[in-house]
Formats: C-alpha cells, structure tokens, sequence
C-alpha cells in the first residue's frame, strides 16, 4: 500500500483514505466529545488533514493525549470545556 510517499522537499505525504489522493498535510483542527456529564472541545491539535477533502487524521500518540486530556477533564467538567491542546496536558 502506498501510504508514505515524498514530496519535493522530502517530507512523507499520505494519502488520504477518503478520496484518495496524496494531499495529506499538516495542520491543526478541532477535537469534539461527548462525555456522560459533559462536552469537551479541545482547539489546535496536531493531524494531517486533506486540502483535497477535508479528512482529519490525528496520529496514535496524539490520540493517547487526547485520551489523557478527556480521563482529567471528566473528573472536573461540568457541562462545557473548552481547552488548548497545548496547554492542556
């Protein structure tokens, strides 16, 4: 499967599982949950996202923060976090 391929300046591109194509890049997006006493948005954290389509990918150890952020804000929400992804770990 060809998911690692380089561009010009040598930086790994993906494709994207969506529409396919080698428009995988890195950005910055918005993480919503839904927890059982609360909704949790957590603003600028790292994914490729397709310029092509719009499809969010966040990588393995992002998701393991994410996790991390949303077991410490499930003891403590109320009814609506908004946090930085930077900040919040």
């Amino acid at each position: 499967m060809e998911r690692g391929l380089q561009n010009q300046e040598g930086e790994r591109k993906m494709k994207c599982l969506i529409c396919k194509e080698d428009a995988m890049t890195s950005d910055k997006s918005t993480y919503f949950a839904q927890l059982p006493n609360c909704y949790v948005i957590i603003e600028n954290v790292p994914c490729l996202k397709c310029s092509q389509c719009g499809e969010v990918v966040y990588s393995a150890s992002v998701m393991e923060r994410i996790d991390d952020i949303l077991k410490k804000v499930e003891k403590i929400a109320s009814k609506i976090l908004i946090t930085d992804y930077d900040q919040a770990a």
